[in-house]
């Protein structure tokens, strides 16, 4: 049971399941329930598909309890269609992670919500796709966001265009913190549920909370 290890921050996550009819929100849902019952303390990421926009299903997740709600965009709009799932939107993404936020903040006990998500680079995309996304992400109020090198898993995945450089990594955490996110982490190594990471979300979720 994830409550009894030695941990104080965990992160939740699956496949999609467009095959159930609420794409698996309620089996988050109980899952953070059942962690916060016996571990108040734990603090519970869950990254989360889109639940094909589905509303109902992201308030199931921003009334389960968690601390961080997580949903990936991938990649810049562009690319989209290549990069993801035929099922997956650039714009839906983006209006999943919208209304996460502002149904966090419609309740005072769900004010404290971040929301995040994260890129992978060197799929072809160009500096100007980019930071047009990172300013999209922005747009919708995302407070966290994590930018990684895409690794081509198999030889049936599409192939890597690009290794992008260090320093270009460190550049897009700069434009990044520029535009107001409260947290980057960006790097060749970095995913989505970066471990060197949590320190900072503590600290956010912290001072949201003390705030409140």
């Amino acid at each position: 049971m994830v409550s009894n290890w030695p941990i104080d921050y965990t992160v939740i996550t699956s496949v999609d399941r467009d095959d159930l009819p609420d794409g698996g929100a309620a089996h988050f849902a109980d899952t953070v329930r059942m962690i916060k019952r016996t571990r108040p303390s734990m603090l519970v990421e869950c990254l989360v598909p889109d639940f094909q926009g589905n509303k109902a299903c992201v308030e199931t997740l921003v009334d389960s309890g968690l601390e961080v709600f997580a949903h990936n965009v991938e990649t810049v709009r562009s690319l989209t269609r290549s990069v993801r799932d035929h099922r997956a939107k650039y714009d839906q993404s983006l209006e999943v992670l919208r209304y996460a936020k502002e149904y966090s903040q419609s309740k005072e006990e769900t004010k404290a919500i971040v929301t995040k998500t994260s890129l992978m680079l060197g799929l072809g995309e160009t500096d100007e796709e980019v930071f047009e996304t990172l300013k999209d992400i922005r747009a919708v109020g995302v407070d966290c966001l994590t930018l990684g090198q895409y690794v081509q898993p198999t030889k049936r995945h599409l192939k890597v265009k690009e290794y992008v450089h260090p320093d270009k990594y460190d550049h897009w955490a700069k434009a990044g913190r520029k535009l107001g996110f409260l947290y980057v982490a960006s790097g060749p190594l970095v995913r989505s549920s970066y471990k060197a990471g949590e320190f900072y979300m503590k600290n956010i979720i912290k001072t949201r909370k003390n705030q409140i």
